[in-house]
C-alpha cells in the first residue's frame, strides 16, 4: 500500500504498522492486505458484488477486526459492499474507518455498504471515522449505509465521527430490533467552508424490550449545512430516544427533522433538539484563564465534540 494510505490508516484506524486480528485493507477499489483469524473469516462477497464477508464464529469474545478503506487519489469512485454475520454469543469491535485523499481536480469518492446481521445474544461494537484529506480542489465525499438486523439479547454501538475534510456526506442508517435487543448510536462530526452533511437514521422497535438511544453532536461553520433526520417506530413495548445538538457558528445551517412513531401503547419515545451558538460566558471563561478568543472556541468544540 502506499504512504497516503498509511496516513490515512492511522487517522481512521489507528494503525502502527500492523493491525492486530483479523483485517482487510481497500485502496482506490482493490485489496492492499488481508488477513482472516481462527474465529474471523474475512471472505469475497458470495453475490460477486465489490466487498466482502465477515464471518465472526459463534462465541468469539474480544476480538477486533479491521476493515477500513482508503480512496487516495482523484477521479476514483469507490463501492463496496460488506456483510457482516455475528454469530450467537459473540462480541467483537469491527473497526471500519474510511479517508478520501486527492491532491488534483478529480473527485475522490467511497461508498459503503454495511449490512449486520447479528446474532442471539451477540454484541457489536463498530467504530467508523471519517476524514478527508489533500489540497487538490476536487470533491472529497463519503456516503455510507449501514443496515443493521438484531436478534433477541443482543446490542450493537455504534460511534461514527467526522473529522474533517469531507465536501459532503450522506449517511444513512437503518436497524430492525428483536425482543430485549438494544442499539446505542453516537455521532460526532463538523462541517467547514461549503461542505454538507446529511444523516438519515431510521430504527423499527419490532420485539417487547427493545431499545434504542441515538444521539448527533455536531459542529456547524463557514457556510456549511447539516441536516439530522431520525425516525423511531414503536411495534412493541419499547423505549427510544433520539437527540440532536449542534453548535452553530459563522453562517451555517443545521435543521433537525425526528418522527415518533407507536404502534403499542407501551411503546415510550422521545426526541430532543438544541441547536444554538457557543454561549459567550464560556468564551470569557475561558479567556480569563489567558486563552484568546479563537483558543477558548477551539477548546470548547473540542470537548463538546468528545
Amino acid at each position: 500500500m502506499n504512504k497516503i494510505t498509511e496516513k490515512l490508516l492511522g487517522i481512521v484506524a489507528g494503525y502502527t504498522g500492523k493491525f492486530d486480528g483479523a483485517f482487510n485493507i481497500r485502496e482506490d477499489g482493490g485489496c492492499a492486505g488481508r488477513q482472516s483469524t481462527e474465529n474471523i473469516k474475512i471472505l469475497p462477497h458470495r453475490e460477486g458484488k465489490p466487498g466482502l464477508e465477515i464471518h465472526v464464529a459463534p462465541g468469539t469474545r474480544d476480538e477486533r477486526v479491521f476493515i477500513p478503506a482508503c480512496v487516495t487519489k482523484g477521479d476514483v469512485d469507490d463501492l463496496t459492499y460488506n456483510d457482516f454475520y455475528i454469530g450467537d454469543g459473540a462480541r467483537v469491535m469491527i473497526v471500519a474507518g474510511c479517508g478520501v485523499h486527492t491532491d488534483d481536480e478529480g473527485e475522490a469518492r467511497h461508498n459503503g455498504i454495511h449490512r449486520f446481521m447479528i446474532g442471539r445474544g451477540a454484541h457489536v461494537t463498530y467504530d467508523e471515522k471519517h476524514i478527508g484529506t489533500g489540497t487538490g480542489e476536487g470533491a472529497r465525499r463519503i456516503n455510507p449505509v449501514t443496515v443493521a438486523t438484531l436478534a433477541e439479547d443482543s446490542s450493537l454501538t455504534m460511534d461514527t465521527v467526522q473529522l474533517g475534510g469531507v465536501n459532503s456526506t450522506v449517511r444513512k442508517t437503518e436497524a430492525t430490533l428483536a425482543a430485549r435487543s438494544r442499539l446505542i448510536i453516537r455521532e460526532r462530526l463538523m462541517t467547514d467552508g461549503d461542505e454538507t452533511a446529511e444523516s438519515d437514521f431510521a430504527v423499527m422497535l419490532e420485539g417487547d424490550d427493545s431499545g434504542a438511544d441515538v444521539v448527533s453532536r455536531s459542529v456547524a461553520k463557514g457556510r456549511s449545512r447539516q441536516s439530522f433526520v431520525s425516525k423511531l417506530v414503536g411495534n412493541a413495548r419499547c423505549t427510544g430516544h433520539s437527540a440532536c445538538d449542534a453548535i452553530l457558528a459563522d453562517q451555517a445551517v443545521v435543521t433537525a427533522a425526528p418522527q415518533l412513531d407507536a404502534y403499542n401503547e407501551e411503546a415510550s419515545l422521545i426526541h430532543e433538539a438544541a441547536i444554538g451558538k457557543i454561549a459567550g460566558e464560556q468564551i470569557l471563561k475561558l479567556r480569563t484563564l489567558g486563552l484568546s478568543e479563537e483558543e477558548a472556541e477551539n477548546r470548547i468544540i473540542q470537548g463538546f465534540l468528545k
